[in-house]
């Protein structure tokens, strides 16, 4: 999602310009065959680590639910507080569970062996790279930043604001708003709790009651306590590695949170290290990109991930219902004690 408000800033649109559909017909005039949507992989760890996060509160399994897209965050955990491993959800990146869908699913329905595919992720983020080297998270052959795609482009001649709106292919290129809002900071706490709650409570995206607006803010370290149903939720949202640390710290000290959200980078997904750069305006340009996918996230239809009709389908089809047996194969991971690796640590 975070590319699509970031790319612009290398081709003179206005700060947080939304330009997915130019993005697409560039990708497509770089040489793809197909372009898929990762908000649809976003989509799927919604369903997934909601399904997780229902299932812990109901039957008490280890809290808080640490949530696990951001590669930096999770080796954080690795390196520094091992301890927490069973806290760390275990749903696979968006971009992971992409190409578990990719070079199966995918492969199977355009009848091509997953030999022949060459899967490569556009993101905003440099961590990603480290990520996709992961035995556990193949799948993904390259991943290519926001910043390098736009390096790419000029290095083709291809000015995107002359370029025509594409559309992403049928198969997986549709997407609900909360895999959208993924980008944003709190953007995954209130897409999890969106399809939680309609869990948890059997209502409709429609009938959702939730008033998540305070997740919806600049601060690098917030908390609050929602309600689910007639469940009290307290939730955690943070961002940047220092903030994590004190999270990490508070925990230690005997705080309690049921749901916990970290990004690495200032603002989510849209600061990231691969997103165009302006100095002395980062702050400016990130909360441009968060309010240009707050205002996707009210165009789109479906509000929450499992009432996207791709996802319906992808269950009804292949994976048959969140974490079953074949979900828990493709789309979950595990994690590792990496403490020795630093020599014990700080």
């Amino acid at each position: 999602p975070s590319v699509r408000v970031g790319l612009g800033d290398e081709f003179g649109f206005e700060k947080g310009a939304f330009v997915q559909g130019k993005m697409i017909t560039l990708l497509r005039k770089l040489g793809f065959n197909c372009v898929l949507d990762v908000n649809f992989g976003a989509d799927l760890t919604v369903c997934e680590e909601a399904a997780e996060f229902v299932d812990r509160i109901k039957n008490g399994g280890k809290l808080p639910q640490f949530t696990s897209c951001c590669p930096a965050w999770v080796r954080f955990v690795e390196y520094f507080y091992p301890q927490y491993l069973q806290n760390l959800s275990t749903c696979k990146s968006p971009i992971a569970m992409q190409s578990a869908m990719i070079k199966t699913y995918f492969a199977d329905k355009i009848g091509v062996s997953p030999k022949n595919i060459v899967n490569v992720a556009v993101t905003p983020c440099v961590a990603k790279k480290a990520e996709i080297k992961r035995a556990e998270l193949s799948g993904t052959d390259f991943v290519i930043t926001t910043a390098e795609l736009a390096k790419w482009a000029k290095e083709q001649k291809i000015d995107i604001a002359a370029l025509q709106d594409g559309e992403f292919d049928s198969l997986m290129g549709n997407a609900s708003a909360a895999g959208t809002i993924f980008g944003n900071t709190g953007g995954v706490s209130e897409a999890v709790l969106r399809t939680a709650y309609a869990y948890l409570t059997k209502g409709k995206s429609k009938d959702l009651k939730l008033d998540l607006n305070f997740v919806r803010d600049y601060d690098g370290f917030r908390d609050a306590e929602v309600s689910l149903g007639d469940r009290k939720i307290k939730i955690c949202i943070c961002f940047g590695l220092a903030n994590a640390r004190r999270l990490m710290e508070m925990l230690e000290n005997g705080a309690h949170y049921d749901l916990v959200e970290v990004m690495a980078c200032p603002g989510g997904c849209i600061g990231g290290a691969g997103q165009p750069k302006h100095l002395g305006q980062e702050a400016e340009f990130e909360k441009q990109r968060i309010a240009s996918l707050y205002a996707r996230d009210k165009e789109l239809k479906s509000s929450a991930a499992h009432d996207n009709p791709e996802i319906k389908r992808i269950y009804k089809e292949f994976l048959k219902t969140p974490n079953s047996d074949v979900a828990e194969k493709f789309l979950h991971t595990h994690y590792c004690n990496r403490h020795d690796e630093i020599g014990g640590g700080i």
